[in-house]
Formats: structure tokens, sequence, C-alpha cells
């Protein structure tokens, strides 16, 4: 292979030329296929002409093992001996740009071939080897590999350990391969960690660069080792590890601020890879670190004192004091930890929890240069959306919070041994949680009493800095109590809150740090809060969501925080006394700003959400209110919706169901026509200006289409638009059917299913067709011409966007089939289809047929829940069109008609594990299998196995209709009108008797992991389906076909092809017998059976 020319195409991908890197890159991809491709990357990557070449081959060589290395258990080895090799030892000599690009395809090749088939013996060994003649493990200046790269290698390789491989199995082992590592590997490195300690110690002043790369790395690789298992080799060697993470801890010094040394930074990050492998000790491994608890926790109280000076700590210092917040809160939840740490409370709380709490300058710099940051490290809320792990919000603070939070609720140790004997221990047991609801905690004895030293500010201290700084503290350490609080009298907490935080809202000036730190408070509270006290806080807290910006300071967070606070009042179910105002409230504050714009609609979702009835008479006002806001934001361009608007669509989106909902409940309670009426109107003119602006005041320009947001929300407006109309002079008022031609092309090319998952789509598909058959709709089936001097180019009509659409689900959205396959009952059989229109429905079966016999291809290889859905789906394609669908089919191959056949037949027997079960469902099936038997006898082969089983299954099938048509008479009958009374009474008991349980049981940590043991198990053996469970009980609406007598259908079929039916046919008596019951002019066709 020509590396010349490999070199040459790898230098052009650094090309600032777009175009220049797509060609060169399409070039690399024709090369790797040949078999030395890989080879030839890694001598580049090796001993390239720059470094900006090796970088871009370890970046194309990386990228390459992503797409060509399986990883799937079982699956047969792909990657070569020579090539592991050669990769091994360019990595142990890679420089460290290349290194750390080359790594990645390393540890690609070690989760294929290593963890997962354990079919690389030699590499432990060989690393193994190489680590111990490393330059720095072997003191050689010459040696032929870097220890740096050589530990890089195992922290790749130790990697794929940090969590369990087996998911299936409650108590998994340590892995072979982990042990093998472990054994060989990580227990001689800790011999060398503990040289590598005492030289650092040592040389404090002077560190060296190498040594703490080095140190770092071993911390690492053993955090990855312990972090879920324990070896058996580390074990034993656990204790001197520790010791000497305990003297790297103890070396630091965070009281100096930031630095720029990178010895220092790598110093401090070992000390937090320190700290975290104490954690996962703590957590996971108790009976291994028990005796070195006493030396953790001298080492972690003295970094949490530096909590005191923790606005000048760097990012990487707090997030050590916040670990080391951590590790007492772990300890102190072990059995041990009371004795551990109760001596030392006291100085915990007034040395270092409260001083972390306290105000300081970096709040208030952050609160006015980033205040978004502000909110999400101090006063976070259910409105606040935060992706992945960010451990930039694990501050001190939070971790302080969470130990104040523990210690709060702790109790004193278990009682010991009695002098009364085991007859006491009993009694003792059996009335336990009684004495511990008794005994006294520590949030009552010290840390309530402590708190309240601290003097809540007046009109006259208000603005005294240090009371302002110790205050804000004492509420975020409020805002830790709710556990703690929630055990105790509602009195205690009716005290605390208006004697220490409500008054606040009262003074003539109040700090916004202090208004917001308390509007967070009570949010934090809202599971403990006592009823009486809602008006109080609903009035403080509209205040606070209502403050203007002072005239130095921002008020931005301290209305966050009322939101939020509120948003978490209402989903703790903590209503407010009166609705009126609260909607009052946060309506006057829309439109002001756009980032507080999308904080209020998602408050106001909340508030519609949780007021039911409350809220629902006020909807028709408040979506005129809100669209007038949004549509100001809505600018006539292509471009994607701004967040206000998408935020806005939300809410409406909310309103209309919540609406929808009132209304059926007003409709059963037979309330007034007129409130309904003339409120859904309002929201129909309201919504239908809202989506023209959208939709169809796009610029003319090219081929323009509206941009593709919000999707599933418009579909919800539309629909509620639809509900509105009254006659077709209304549809032409509110312009439905142009808006609908834009919405149907818009779903059509809607690609965005696996973000959203929404199924507003098809309940609106539902009410556009419905909306058809009562006044009808231009461009619905056909689509018409465009005016000159356009060209008279056909575009797709609404249905056949709508079914484009649909088919997609179908064959991409395992969560949507059965929604989807819904609406081809619709499509095809609820809208009145004329001779000059029958083409479409023609056109819409073969497309609805091809996807749901492809997605069946997929599926049928176990009878399953989803088999239902598409068979029915292709039954309804084959109702309209039998010979086109049956074409079709056998162009499909994999068997095509025979095959999709056979399986409704199959899954028309009572013992199928598909199990049809409505009415329409079975209707429809009698309705196929009388089409498929007249087909299957027209064609002349009457003794087939195909005819028999359908002919089988269509007796059964017609006997279950039977007894559904009777089960359903009866219930007409009122015979279930008790039992269901009886149910009602047995569900309230049931629901207590649950809430009960809950209270008194909590699941241990065995009991969870077994669950989800269980869970892993269910999901690998394909138990869980796809889609909602409400989805699998839609009734099919099939149109004119329920109109249809199948059971006259039945009986003709039998008595003109009973001889050749019946002749030869194996049916049990039984199964006569019960058919002839059900339909008894059939008896004189079944007289070899009688």
């Amino acid at each position: 292979m020509d590396l010349t020319q490999i070199a040459q195409l790898l230098d052009q991908t650094l090309s600032p030329d777009g175009q220049v890197v797509r060609t060169s890159t399409d070039a690399l991809d024709g090369l790797s296929s040949l078999p030395q491709f890989p080879f030839a990357l890694l001598s580049i990557a090796a001993g390239g002409q720059s470094q900006g070449q090796r970088v871009a081959a370890s970046t194309y060589l990386k990228n390459f093992a992503r797409r060509n290395i399986e990883v799937r258990d079982g699956s047969s080895s792909k990657v070569s001996k020579e090539f592991k090799n050669q990769l091994v030892r360019t990595l142990l000599q890679a420089e460290a740009s290349v290194l750390k690009v080359l790594v990645e395809a390393f540890r690609i090749v070690v989760v294929a071939e290593f963890v997962k088939q354990n079919s690389w013996p030699e590499l432990v060994p060989e690393l193994r080897s190489a680590i111990r003649s490393s330059n720095a493990i072997s003191n050689g200046a010459n040696s032929e590999w870097s220890t740096i790269n050589a530990l890089t290698v195992l922290h790749a390789l130790v990697r794929p350990f940090q969590y369990f491989l087996n998911p299936k199995v409650a108590k998994e082992p340590v892995p072979p391969q982990l042990e093998l590592i472990a054994k060989e590997i990580l227990a001689p490195l800790l011999t060398v960690f503990h040289h590598l300690v005492e030289k650092a110690i040592a040389t404090h002043s002077r560190k060296d660069l190498e040594t703490e790369k080095i140190l770092l790395l071993i911390c690492k690789c053993l955090y990855f080792a312990v972090r879920s298992y324990m070896p058996s080799a580390v074990a034993p060697l656990l204790s001197s590890f520790c010791h000497d993470l305990i003297r790297i801890l103890g070396s630091l010094s965070l009281d100096h601020g930031g630095t720029s040394e990178d010895e220092y930074l790598l110093t401090l990050k070992t000390g937090k890879r320190a700290l975290q492998i104490f954690c996962s000790l703590t957590t996971r491994h108790r009976k291994y670190c028990d005796k070195l608890m006493p030396d953790i926790i001298n080492c972690v109280l003295k970094i949490v004192k530096f909590s005191s000076n923790v606005s000048k700590l760097d990012f990487l210092s707090e997030r050590i004091v916040s670990l080391a917040f951590d590790v007492i809160s772990h300890i102190l939840e072990t059995g041990p930890g009371w004795r551990l740490v109760s001596p030392h409370f006291s100085f915990l709380l007034e040395s270092s929890i409260l001083p972390a709490l306290m105000l300081n300058e970096k709040d208030i710099s952050e609160w006015e240069e980033d205040p978004e940051e502000y909110i999400r490290k101090n006063l976070p809320s259910e409105l606040e959306e935060i992706s992945g792990w960010r451990e930039d919000l694990f501050t001190a603070r939070k971790s302080a919070i969470n130990l104040l939070g523990v210690v709060s609720m702790s109790k004193g140790p278990p009682s010991g041994s009695s002098n009364n004997g085991p007859s006491a221990s009993s009694k003792r047991k059996k009335g336990e949680k009684n004495k511990k609801n008794n005994h006294r905690s520590v949030g009552e004895l010290l840390v309530l009493p402590y708190l309240s030293k601290f003097p809540i500010p007046s009109d006259s201290t208000a603005s005294d800095p240090i009371i302002l700084k110790d205050y804000f503290g004492v509420l975020m350490a409020y805002g830790g109590l709710q556990d703690f609080l929630r055990e105790q009298k509602p009195a205690y907490t009716t005290t605390m809150v208006q004697t220490r935080v409500l008054p606040l809202y009262s003074l003539s000036f109040c700090s916004p740090y202090l208004v917001a730190a308390a509007s967070w408070v009570l949010g934090e509270l809202a599971s403990c809060l006592p009823e009486d006290m809602s008006a109080d806080i609903y009035s403080s807290l509209f205040k606070a969501l209502a403050m203007p910006d002072k005239e130095d300071t921002s008020c931005y967070p301290v209305r966050v925080a009322a939101a939020g606070a509120i948003a978490g009042l209402l989903e703790n179910e903590y209503l407010p006394p009166e609705w009126l105002p609260l909607l009052q409230v946060v309506i006057s504050r829309i439109g002001n700003e756009d980032e507080e714009n999308i904080i209020l609609f998602q408050l106001l979702n909340s508030i519609v959400e949780a007021g039911n009835e409350n809220t629902a008479i006020h909807i028709p006002h408040i979506i005129s209110s809100l669209v007038d806001v949004i549509s100001k934001s809505i600018h006539p361009s292509l471009e994607p919706w701004s967040h206000v608007v998408v935020r806005g669509f939300e809410a409406l989106a909310v309103m209309a169901q919540s609406w929808e909902s009132f209304m059926d409940e007003e409709d059963e309670q037979n309330d007034s026509s007129e409130k309904k009426a003339s409120g859904q109107a309002a929201i129909g003119r309201a919504l239908s200006a809202l989506l023209q602006q959208a939709w169809l005041m796009v610029p003319l320009e090219a081929e323009a289409s509206p941009p593709p947001s919000c999707i599933d929300h418009s579909s919800t407006l539309l629909r509620s638009i639809i509900l509105s109309v009254t006659g077709s002079n209304v549809v032409r008022e509110l312009k439905l059917s142009e808006l609908l031609v834009v919405w149907a092309d818009l779903i059509s090319d809607w690609h965005a299913w696996e973000e959203s998952e929404d199924m507003s789509v098809f309940d609106c598909i539902k009410e556009v067709v419905s909306l058809y058959s009562k006044y009808g709709l231009e461009n619905f089936i056909v689509r018409q011409s465009p005016a000159a001097p356009a060209p008279p180019v056909p575009q797709r009509s609404i249905i056949e966007a709508i079914s484009a659409f649909v088919s997609e689900a179908i064959l991409q959205y395992p969560s949507a089939t059965w929604r989807a396959c819904s609406c081809v009952h619709i499509l095809l059989h609820v809208p009145t289809y004329s001779g000059e229109t029958e083409g479409v429905r023609l056109s819409l079966a073969v497309v609805f047929c091809q996807a749901a016999f492809s997605r069946f291809k997929g599926v049928r290889s176990k009878p399953s829940s989803l088999w239902k859905p598409l068979l029915l789906a292709i039954a309804s394609c084959y109702l309209c069109h039998p010979d086109t669908v049956e074409a079709v089919l056998e162009k499909e191959g994999d068997g095509g008609f025979a095959t999709w056949a056979s399986a409704l037949a199959f899954a028309c027997t009572r013992s199928s594990e598909v199990a049809l079960s409505a009415k329409s469902e079975i209707k429809l099936a009698v309705m196929t299998l009388i089409k498929m038997i007249e087909r299957l006898l027209g064609v002349g082969n009457p003794s087939g196995d195909l005819l028999r089983d359908c002919f089988t299954s269509l007796i059964e099938t017609s006997i279950q209709l039977k007894e559904l048509d009777e089960e359903m008479e009866e219930e007409e009958n009122g015979e279930e009108s008790e039992d269901d009374n009886i149910e009602e009474e047995d569900d309230d008991e049931i629901e207590i008797d649950d809430e009960e349980s809950e209270s008194e049981l909590e699941e241990t940590e065995e009991q969870f992991l077994e669950r989800y043991a269980q869970a892993a198990s269910a999901l690998e053996n394909g138990i869980v389906e796809e889609g909602d469970a409400e989805d699998q009980e839609l009734e099919i609406e099939l149109g004119n076909l329920e109109e249809v007598d199948e059971e006259k259908m039945v009986v003709s079929l039998i008595g003109r092809y009973h001889q050749v039916l019946i002749k030869g046919q194996a049916l049990s008596t039984q199964l006569v017998s019960s058919f002839i019951n059900a339909f008894p002019d059939s008896n004189p066709f079944f007289h070899q059976y009688m």
C-alpha cells in the first residue's frame, strides 16, 4: 500500500477548504476496505512527517474502528493479532497529542476483543512487561517504553470495568479479566505507588511533573477497578493504598488560591480521585474499609475547614472540598458512622457547613455576570433543564447542604443489647418504629438551635453586609432540612417558616439575594408545609415573582426562584387558596423578557395541569392573551422558531388539552353547552390566527415552506381548532383547509420522531378525517392544481401527505406502531371515496401494505404484540383492493401473501399469543378471512393447508365475535353496575393499604439490584414491547364497514362452499357444536359432525 498517497490525503483533511476535506475523506473511505489500510494508518501515526499528519492518522483510525469493529457478545473476532500488537507498540511510544487520540481506538478494540470476548490473552502479560521495563519504573533513561504511555493504556484497559457488565445478574462476580489485571498489574503497581508517594511527600516543595502524572494515572486505574467490583488481589492492599491517598490529601494546600502550575494541578486531580475512591469504598465495599474510616474522617475534616475560603478557591479546589463533604455524608450513613462523626457535629456545623453556605464575593459577581449559572448552582428547581452530568454544578455548597440534611436526620447509634434478655430484644424490635419516631434527632437538638442564633434581618439591619451574608447561609441550611422537617409535627414547620422566612417578604427593603434564597427554601420545603399557611406562602411568592429590578441589582434570579418555588409547591399538591390571582401574576409578567418568558411559560404549564377545573374556566381568555405575545416573536422567515415561541406553543398545547378535558367533564355533568361553545370558539379563532401567521404568511420567494418547528404541539393546537368547528362556514372562516395542507406537508417530511415521541399527530389525524366526513374539505383527497401563472404541477393532497407520515411511522418508529396502524384503518375506511377518487385509496393501500409487511418481516420470527396492529393494517388494505395487495405482498418476498395469510390465521386462534380482543379487531379479521377463503377457493386449491387454517380460524373467530356481542348486550342491561361500585370501594381500600405499606417499607439494595436484573433480562428476551399499553387498547375505526353484517357473510360463505370447505376438515366436535349454537342457521351444513 502506498503510504505516501495516504499521508497526502491525511494532510488534505486538515485543509481549511471544505471541498478539499470532503474529497480527501471520500478517497480515504475508498481505500479503507484494503486489508493493509489500518496498518498504514498506524505507521503514519507513529512516524508521520508532521504532528498534524500523525494526529490526523490517529483520528481517522479511531473513526475507522468505530465503524468496523463489532462489540456484540458472541461475535467472532475481526481484529488480527498483528494489528493489535502493532497498535499497543505504537501507543507505548506515541507522543502525547497522538496518544490522546489513538487510545480511543484502543479502547474500542479492548471492549470488543478483551471485555466482550476475552480473546486477547497476551494483552495483560505484555502490558505488565511493558510497565515493568518502562522508563520511570525501571529507572532506565534509554528504555523503549514510556511509563506515562503504558499507564494510559492500562487506564483504557480498566475503564470498561467501572460499571457492572451483566445487568441481568443481581450480584455479579468480579469478571475474570479484571481479576487478571488486578493480580498481574494493579497489585504490583500499588507498591510502586507507595514509593512514589514517599518521594513526592519528601520533595513537597519541588514537584516532579512525571511523578505527579504517574500518581494520577494509578489513582484513576484503581478508581475504575473498585467503583463497582472489588478484585481479590486489591482487597488486601487497600489499607496501605488508602493511607497513601490520605498522605496525598494531607499535603494539599487549598488556601493559597488558584494556581497555574501543572504539577500542582495534577496533585489536585489526584486528590479529587482519592476522595472519589473513598466514596466508592464506603458505599460499595464497606467491609473492606470499616477499619480505615477513622483515618479517612480525620483526613476529610481537615479539608472541609477550607470551606470558609470557598470564594477564593479555584474550581478544582472547591470540587475537592465538595467531595470531602460527600465522604462524610457517606460515612455517617454507615453503621460506624455515628460513632466517628458525631463528636465533630459542632465543628462541622460552625466551621465547615455554614461557612460554605454563606453569601460570598463569587456569588455576587456571578449573580450579575451570569445569573443563569448562579440559578443552576444555587436555586435549582423543576423548571431548570440540565442535560447530562455537569461536574461544575457539584459545588461545595450543595454538598454541604446534603451533609447538613444527613446530620439533621441522625438519631444516634442503634441501641445495644439489654440485660433483660432475648424477650426484651424481641419487644424492642416489635416497637422499633415508634421508638425511632420518639428519638430526638440532631436536627432538633443541635442544627435548628444553632441556626436560630442568627437574627433575621429587620428594616434597620437589612443592609448590614454581615447579617446579609450570615442569613443567606441560614436560608440555604433550611433548604436542606426537608427530610428532617417532614418527620416533625406541622406546628414545628409553621413556626420556623412564619418567624424565619416569611418576614423577609414584608421588609420595606430586603436584599434580592435573601428573597431569592427564601423563595427557593419554600419550594424545597413544599412536601412538609402545613395547609393553613398556603395563603401567606403564595402571597409572598407573588411579591417575589413580580419584583422589579433594583437600580444596581438585577432581580431576575428572584423571579426565577419564585417561579421554581411555585412549580415545586404545585408538584407536591400544595395548592393556592385562589387560582385567579396566581394566573394574573404570571400572565402579566409574560412578554417582558425572552428568558423570563420561557420560565413563565413552563410555570403556566404547571399551573394549568395542577389547577384542572379551577384554571380551565379561564383558559379561553388566557389563550387569547398568550397568542398576542407569541405572535410578536414569530418572524416571517424560514429559520427555526425561537425558544420563546417553542415554549409558547407548548404552553398553548397544555391549555388546549386541559380545556378539552374540562369540557368532557362538563358534558358528563350536563352543564351549559353555551359556555362550552363560546369558549371553544374563542380558542379556535385565536389559535387559527396564530397558525395562519406561522404557516400561511411565509415569504413566497422560491418554493418555501414553514420551518418544521413544534410539529407535535402544533398538531394539538390544530386539533383544538377542529373541535371548535360547528359548520362549513366555520371551516372557511378559520382557513382550516389551507392550514391542513401546510400541516400535512410538514408531517410528511418530519423526521424528528425519536426526539419528540409525541402522539398528538395521530390524534389530530383522527379529527381531520372526522372533520372531512362531516363538512368536507378542499384538497383533502385530491389537491387542486395551483392557479396560473404557476405551472400545473400535481401536488400531494392532505390525505396523501398524511399517509406518507403514517407509513414512515410504521417503518421507522416502533413506539408509534400501534397508533400509526390505527390511522391506516381510519384513512382507508372512514372517508367516502368516489369512483374518481378510488385511485387515491388504492395508492394508500399500496403504501400502507408495503410499510406494514416490511415491518412485520422484522418481527415475524416470534409472535409478539406488534403482530396484531401490523397484520390488521394489511387486512384493511386487503379488503379495499385484494388483487393489488396480493401482488404487492408477493413482490415483497419472504412468502408474500401466504406468509401474511398464515400469520393472520394463527393470530385469530384462541391459543395464539397475539389474541384479538376488541370487537372491531375481530370483525375486521372475520371479513378478511372470508375474503381470503374466497380468493383461495378461486385459485382452485381446496385441499391446501392455508385454506384449512383460514377456515378453522374463521370458525373460531366467528364464535368469539358472537360471544362478545352477547356480553356487550348483558353490560348494556346494567348487570355490571353493582360490581363497579364494589370495585371502586375495593380500589379505595387498596390505595390506603398501598400508601401505608409504602410508608413503612423501603426498598433494600438487594431488592433494588434484583428488580433491575429482572428488568434487564426482560429487555434482552424481548418481553418488554414497544408502545404504551393504552395504544394496545385502541378501538379500530372501520367506517362504512361497521354496517356490514358479518354473521350473514359467514353463513353465506359456508352455504355456498360447505361441500368443499367442510369435506376433509378435521374440525373438533366441540368447535362445531359451539359454532352451531352461535349460528343455528348453519346447522344443515355440518351434518357429518352430528
